[in-house]
C-alpha cells in the first residue's frame, strides 16, 4: 500500500513539473528578434478578365436566323450588320408604308390643290363682281332710279357669292392642312416600319471584335436569346468580386497583384479604376474594376483570376512573425517575461509592432 502511494506521488510530481515547463517555455526554444521591413495589407478578390465594353448582343425580334454576316474573331465597326432575322410580315408592312407615303406625298396631291385654287379664284371674282353691282344698284336707288326688288336681288346675289367665296377659301385651307398631315403621318409610319424592320438586323454597338456567335443560320431566336458576344480589341478589364466586409478598404488607384491560371508562377499588376456602388445580394460581394499596368503577353475574355488589392503599405516597419503573438497583444521574451505590445498592421505572416519592444528584444514562441 505504501509502495502504491509512493508511486502515485512521484507520477504526480513529474506531471506537474512537465506542465510548468510547458507553460513557461523552454530555455532551448528558438529566439527570434524583431526586424525592419516593408509591410503591406491586402484584400483578396477573385474574378474574371473581360474585354473592354464587352456585351451580349440581343435583338427585339423573334424568328429564325436568315443570314449571318460575320464570323468569330472578325473585326467590326459601329453599325456593322451581324445577323439578320427572317420576318416576311414586317417586310410587307414596310412595303405598304412606302406605298402609303407615295400616295400621301404633297407633290402627288398638288393637282387637288390647283383644282380647288381655280374654284377659289372664280368664287373670288364672282364675289367682287357681285359686290360692285350691288353697290352700283344701291347708289342708283339712292338717286331714285330702279326698284326696291332689283336692289334686294343684287344684295342677295352679293351675299351668296361672298358666302361661296369664304366657304371655298376654308375648303382650300382645310385641304392643304389635310395633305400636309397625311404626308407627315405616312412618313412617320414608314419610319416606324423601317425601325421595326431594322430590329430584325442585329448590328454592332462598338468598334471591336466578335468573340462568340451563339446562333447559326436557321435557328430560332427570341428577344431573350443572346446571339453574340462582342468587345473591344486588345483592351481588357478585370472584374473583381470583393467581400462586403472588405469593400470599405477599397479605393480607386490602389495597386492590384494578379495571378492567372493561364500563366502559373507569374504575378501581374493592375490598378483599381471603378467601384460599383451596389452589392450583389446573392453572393454578398461588390464588383470592382481594374486595368492592367503590367499585363500578360496575350489575354482572352472570361479567363479566371485571383487578386490581392493592396490597401496599406508601411515602409521600414518593426515586425515580428505573427505566431509570436498571443492574446492579440502579448509576447514572451527569451527571459520568460510576458510583455504587452501595441500592434499595428497585420498580415498572414507578420504583425507590425508600434510600441513595447525593439530590435534587441529576443522573443520565443508561446506554447499553444
Amino acid at each position: 500500500m505504501r509502495s502504491f502511494f509512493s508511486f502515485t506521488f512521484r507520477l504526480t510530481y513529474c506531471l506537474l513539473s512537465l506542465a510548468v515547463l510547458i507553460a513557461c517555455g523552454s530555455s532551448d526554444s528558438e529566439v527570434t528578434y524583431p526586424s525592419r521591413q516593408n509591410l503591406s495589407e491586402s484584400v483578396y478578390a477573385s474574378g474574371t478578365i473581360k474585354a473592354k465594353d464587352q456585351y451580349e448582343a440581343l435583338t427585339l425580334a423573334t424568328g429564325p436566323v436568315q443570314e449571318v454576316f460575320v464570323g468569330e474573331g472578325d473585326t467590326v465597326t459601329v453599325g456593322a450588320p451581324l445577323i439578320r432575322i427572317y420576318n416576311e410580315a414586317e417586310k410587307l408592312r414596310k412595303e405598304n408604308a412606302e406605298i402609303a407615303r407615295a400616295f400621301a406625298d404633297q407633290r402627288a396631291n398638288q393637282n387637288r390643290l390647283r383644282e380647288l385654287q381655280l374654284t377659289l379664284n372664280l368664287a373670288k371674282s364672282t364675289y367682287l363682281n357681285d359686290s360692285l353691282l350691288f353697290h352700283r344698284q344701291k347708289n342708283l336707288k339712292a338717286q331714285g332710279i330702279g326698284t326696291t326688288v332689283e336692289l334686294e336681288q343684287r344684295q342677295l346675289k352679293f351675299e351668296s357669292s361672298r358666302t361661296t367665296y369664304l366657304s371655298t377659301q376654308l375648303r382650300y385651307l382645310e385641304l392643304k392642312r389635310e395633305i400636309e398631315f397625311n404626308a407627315k403621318n405616312a412618313g412617320k409610319n414608314l419610319a416606324i416600319s423601317e425601325a421595326l424592320e431594322g430590329e430584325y438586323v442585329l448590328r454592332s454597338k462598338i468598334n471591336g471584335i466578335v468573340y462568340s456567335l451563339m446562333k447559326e443560320k436557321g435557328e430560332m431566336v427570341t428577344p431573350q436569346t443572346p446571339l453574340a458576344i462582342l468587345g473591344s480589341a486588345g483592351e481588357f478589364v478585370l472584374e473583381l468580386q470583393v467581400d462586403e466586409y472588405d469593400i470599405a478598404k477599397i479605393e480607386k488607384g490602389q495597386r492590384v497583384l494578379v495571378t492567372l491560371d493561364s500563366f502559373k508562377g507569374e504575378v501581374f499588376e493592375a490598378s483599381v479604376t471603378k467601384i460599383h456602388p451596389i452589392m450583389d445580394v446573392k453572393s454578398k460581394t461588390f464588383t470592382v474594376e481594374a486595368t492592367f499596368t503590367k499585363a500578360p503577353p496575350r489575354l482572352y475574355p472570361n479567363l479566371s483570376l485571383e487578386a490581392n488589392i493592396v490597401t496599406q503599405v508601411r515602409e521600414n516597419s518593426l515586425v515580428i512573425p505573427r505566431q509570436l503573438l498571443f492574446l492579440e497583444n502579448k509576447v514572451i521574451t527569451a527571459d520568460d517575461d510576458t510583455l504587452t505590445v501595441k500592434v499595428g498592421l497585420k498580415t498572414y505572416q507578420y504583425a507590425e509592432i508600434l510600441e513595447g519592444i525593439d530590435e534587441k528584444t529576443g522573443l520565443i514562441q508561446p506554447i499553444r
